[in-house]
């Protein structure tokens, strides 16, 4: 077990920083982007405002995002099973965010489904 808390330490260290960072460029870009539409509107021009995705390309994204990650963890936790045999209980959690992206997958297809109905 004395490894793996060494792993988790490594894995915090490098994580949180990068973490960080991507909110604070998030953040930037969004700023700049507000920037640059107020410098539009001011000289004049009409800017449609329209959402980036609309709500099941949000669900869309959610669901490929928590597959993804949720395959990422199994199988890096399957790995470590190789080295230490009780790290392959915790890559049975992995099947909880796994199944919350099926669930957002079935909620843009659902989405989709009644879009065209009406």
């Amino acid at each position: 077990m004395e490894g793996l808390t060494g792993l988790a330490a490594i894995v915090m260290i490098f994580g949180m920083p990068t973490a960080a960072a991507a909110m604070y460029t998030f953040y930037r870009v969004r700023k700049l982007r507000t920037e640059e539409r107020l410098a539009a509107i001011q000289r004049g021009a009409t800017i449609p405002i329209e959402p980036d995705l609309n709500e099941a390309a949000y669900s869309r994204r959610a669901g490929i995002l928590l597959i993804a990650g949720a395959v990422g963890y199994m199988l890096t936790f399957t790995i470590m099973a190789r080295v230490e045999p009780d790290a392959l209980m915790a890559a049975a959690f992995g099947a909880i965010p796994f199944f919350l992206g099926l669930g957002y997958f079935l909620d843009s297809a659902l989405i989709r489904r009644d879009a065209r109905a009406s």
